[in-house]
């Protein structure tokens, strides 16, 4: 892995000038702060603005309020799927290798970033392989991060690698609070020039654990309690992420940078199954790793004081490959030639204009990649999978009764058409790459916690 990560830096170094201009804007304080933050395992139907009853997300809750929260953000089913897709804006059809990590000839939007002047940072879940020197060779110029090279306790009394080194905690620290004060120091450090901080958060994946909140808080315990822990703790989970969200809100006024951060809260995939969460009177079952709904909606809310028109709510579909082009156009920094991004911007409706707004979104998955996987393309009503079956899943969220073609709406009809059209522009594209590291074969058949 060495070798090749060595050999794939070098291509990265010597491609990505001509991959990407440089900055549109001419003076540092004209470029945007990025801040970029990704919860572990929690859906749509876990924040209070979206109708959640069941969580207490006051923080969230004031960003959407502030800003535009979106209501058909969809991702993958499974964490390793959706950060690949996020940090390189293409589907897993064309570049997912295997659960656990990230192609290291991959160009990520890290690298554009810092190719453009930004100071960049990575701190949370890593999830991605590459050793020590992982997150450097992807883009970033420091990390606090878990899961990297090892897997220790990832709440309290955490092992982390921090800038490549390991360092394992004893006094009671708690793993999302010691990261997530690295990104507060990051931003004091950088507040007089432009940075990017990509925070794909610890919280709220199991095993659930009592937080520094929680009545059962145990500041003495050392690894694990259990591989799954107890599900009644989820509920403290979310409200300490949305604590830690408000922190890092807070940093950025008391840094005075507020203003000019474009900030972006969303999931990785659907909530943990067996977590049962509550819309009113409307139950939901956590459906992370399903195809479903619940498997990949996501909350997505985008806060930007100085550009964004507060109180709006955004009913246009985004998947996790829009954001690399979105932050790359609200930077000035053009997007690649080559490969050519699946994502598409959604800057301009975040600036409240009517943008050019997605008519379908595309998904390939399979969790130990391969050449087949589960294939579907989708708007905020059907779903086309590529075996045929077409689902109305506004009114059939489970997705049991799919449609029959001798009884479909004009609406459900011209749908089938567009989203086969859709799928069509994948067919026979996806490139056999599993096995393509040395780990690969030694991977194979073992199956990686998330």
């Amino acid at each position: 892995m060495l070798r090749s990560m060595t050999i794939a830096t070098v291509l990265v170094a010597f491609l990505l000038p001509a991959f990407y201009s440089l900055p549109l804007f001419a003076a540092s304080t004209d470029r945007p702060n990025i801040v970029l933050i990704m919860a572990d395992d929690m859906g749509y139907e876990c924040i209070g603005a979206n109708g959640s009853t069941s969580y207490k997300t006051p923080h969230l809750d004031r960003l959407a309020a502030a800003g535009v929260r979106f209501e058909h953000c969809h991702v993958q089913p499974l964490c390793t799927p959706t950060r690949v897709q996020l940090m390189t804006g293409l589907y897993n059809q064309r570049n997912y290798i295997r659960f656990g990590l990230l192609d290291p000839e991959a160009v990520t939007f890290a690298h554009a970033f810092k190719q453009a002047g930004y100071a960049t940072c990575v701190v949370g879940k890593w999830q991605l392989e590459g050793g020590l020197d992982g997150p450097r060779h992807f883009g970033f110029d420091e990390y606090c991060l878990w899961q990297l090279n090892r897997r220790p306790s990832r709440y309290a009394n955490p092992g982390l690698e921090i800038n490549g080194k390991q360092v394992d905690y004893s006094n009671g620290q708690y793993g999302p609070d010691l990261v997530s004060d690295y990104l507060c120091d990051f931003i004091d450090r950088n507040k007089d020039k432009p940075f990017l901080a990509y925070y794909p958060m610890i919280l709220t994946h199991s095993p659930y654990e009592p937080t520094p909140d929680s009545k059962e808080w145990d500041a003495s315990v050392k690894g694990v309690r259990s591989e799954a822990g107890n599900k009644k703790f989820f509920a403290d989970m979310v409200q300490h992420c949305d604590k830690i969200v408000g922190k890092i809100v807070a940093k950025l006024d008391e840094a005075g940078v507020r203003e000019r951060t474009l900030f972006i809260f969303i999931g990785d995939n659907g909530t943990g199954q067996g977590v049962v969460s509550m819309m009113g009177d409307r139950e939901v079952h956590g459906g992370k790793g399903k195809t479903i709904d619940t498997g990949t909606h996501v909350p997505m809310i985008v806060n930007w004081p100085s550009k964004i028109p507060p109180g709006r709510v955004c009913g246009d579909l985004v998947d996790s490959t829009d954001f690399f082009p979105t932050m790359l156009a609200a930077a000035g920094i053009s997007v690649p030639k080559e490969p050519a991004l699946d994502g598409r911007s959604f800057l301009p409706q975040l600036l409240g204009q009517p943008g050019d707004p997605r008519s379908w979104i595309y998904c390939w998955y399979n969790r130990d990649g391969g050449t087949k996987g589960a294939e579907l393309a989708r708007n905020q009503r059907f779903k086309l999978y590529s075996d045929g079956r077409l689902f109305d899943v506004a009114a059939d969220p489970l997705e049991n009764n799919p449609l029959a073609d001798a009884t479909l709406s004009d609406e459900a009809q011209q749908a089938r058409t567009q989203l086969q059209s859709a799928l069509d522009q994948y067919k026979g594209t996806r490139r056999p790459v599993a096995g393509k590291t040395p780990d690969s074969k030694k991977a194979k058949g073992k199956k990686s916690r998330a």
